[in-house]
C-alpha cells in the first residue's frame, strides 16, 4: 500500500492560507509598532521641509534618521556630506523651527 508520507496533508485536503496583511494595517494594530510608524513618518517629514535648502546633489546623500526626545538625526553618506550640513544646520533649523518643528539636528555617518 502505497500512502503519502505523514508530513504531507492528505489527497483531497485544501490547505487554507490566509491572505496577508498589508503593512500598513499590522504597524497600526499594534501599539509599539504603531508609535514606530508615527515617528518614521515625522522624520520623514522633517526631511521633506528641509529638502529645498539642500544645495544640488546634496540632497541624494542624506537619508532621515531616528527621531527621538533629544532632537533628529540626518544620515549621511561621508564625511564631505556631515561637514557641508554642518555649515548649514542652522538654516536647516529655522527651517524646522518655522514649521513648527523646532528641535536639535544631528548629523551621523550612515552605517553601510
Amino acid at each position: 500500500m502505497s500512502s503519502a508520507p505523514r508530513y504531507l496533508a492528505p489527497k483531497g485536503t485544501r490547505v487554507s492560507i490566509p491572505s496577508p496583511t498589508p503593512v500598513a494595517q499590522a504597524l497600526s494594530a499594534h501599539a509599539g509598532l504603531s508609535q514606530l510608524s508615527a515617528r518614521l513618518e515625522a522624520s520623514r517629514r522633517r526631511l521633506r521641509i528641509i529638502g529645498p535648502a539642500l544645495p544640488g546633489g546634496l540632497a541624494a546623500s542624506v537619508q532621515p534618521g531616528p527621531l527621538d526626545e533629544d532632537g533628529w538625526s540626518l544620515l549621511v553618506a561621508n564625511a564631505a556630506v556631515a561637514a557641508k550640513l554642518r555649515q548649514l544646520l542652522p538654516r536647516l533649523e529655522a527651517l524646522l523651527a518655522q514649521a513648527g518643528l523646532p528641535g536639535r539636528i544631528r548629523i551621523k555617518l550612515a552605517q553601510k
